[in-house]
């Protein structure tokens, strides 16, 4: 699940951390990174929990309906959505259960934001047209609740707000992660029961050894990568930089000279779109622009082995 673009994000973070700090301690700042990454997978499967936690809170109001509606003598409420196959299959993944066991975390302790989201939930058009629906299967099920991930979870300001309090690390992972949520309800196969298996922790051992590679170069190579910005920076005001271009640019040239299979042009597209996410309007101007001059001047120079497109 901790791809390649969530360990970019961190390492930009945990870089401008460093400096910013001035700990100075990169054995230190390197575990704080790691177990920044692993956050982001307890998110992972504690969002998922969160559909087992709003299924749970729709039979607490079924039976109260079923218990009134004895008593009155009216009709029974409907049982679809508590029955819903893809909610009762996550409810009984032992990937999910396993892990929210050593997590130690429950959404059964967040009743009121339980009661409310489901409540939103209930009044939304997507909830009318799936209980008035004559479809019964298993794909239909599954995609309601991809329906009700993105559109009252994954944009959910109680949510967000929630989520701050449990951890300071989600901040900002939570809009990566929840592609990677979607992404596994998609995945869910009916045939597979209990031991669907969930996105491992990282893809390959290969993209963990990545983020460790790249934070160092970034810090222990930090003032060579600095002469090269200023050595192809002539024609930029490189002194009126904000800093965090600076960091980006420092991460961007450390990834294009410690990872000779990930073309140029990868590594400055990805890093132009962190520098709009984390730094000024213009920044992303800039840093494509001298990007581009660096990567040619390293290779003009020797000291890129790669190819520049022209």
């Amino acid at each position: 699940m901790i791809n390649r673009e969530l360990i970019r994000i961190k390492v930009v973070q945990l870089t401008y951390a460093y400096y910013q700090n001035g700990s100075k301690n990169i054995d230190t700042a390197e575990k704080e990174l790691m177990f920044s990454l692993s956050k982001a997978y307890d998110m992972y499967n504690y969002l998922l929990a969160l559909i087992v936690g709003i299924t749970r809170e729709a039979r607490r109001h079924v039976e109260v309906a079923e218990s009134k509606a004895k008593r009155e003598g009216t009709p029974m409420p409907s049982t679809k959505f508590i029955y819903n196959r893809f909610a009762l299959q996550l409810e009984q993944n032992k990937m999910l259960n396993e892990f929210m066991e050593t997590m130690k975390k429950s959404w059964d302790d967040h009743p009121e934001f339980l009661k409310k989201l489901y409540i939103q939930i209930t009044e939304s058009q997507i909830y009318k047209d799936y209980m008035e629906s004559a479809d019964d299967d298993y794909q239909t099920d599954r995609e309601l609740w991809r329906k009700i991930y993105r559109t009252l979870i994954q944009d959910n300001p109680d949510l967000d707000a929630l989520l701050e309090e449990q951890s300071l690390y989600w901040n900002d992972d939570k809009e990566v992660v929840d592609t990677f949520v979607i992404k596994t309800i998609k995945r869910f196969e009916e045939k597979n029961s209990s031991t669907q298996e969930l996105l491992p922790e990282y893809d390959s051992e290969e993209d963990k050894d990545y983020a460790r590679k790249l934070f160092r170069a970034t810090i222990m190579n930090g003032e060579e990568y600095q002469r090269y910005m200023s050595e192809a920076s002539r024609n930029w005001d490189f002194s009126r930089l904000a800093y965090m271009d600076i960091v980006i640019m420092q991460i961007a040239i450390a990834e294009m000279m410690t990872f000779p299979t990930i073309p140029i042009s990868v590594t400055i597209n990805e890093y132009v779109e962190l520098a709009k996410i984390y730094s000024t309007p213009r920044s992303a101007g800039y840093i494509n622009g001298m990007l581009d001059g660096i990567a040619r001047h390293l290779v003009n120079t020797g000291r890129l082995l790669k190819t520049v497109r022209p």
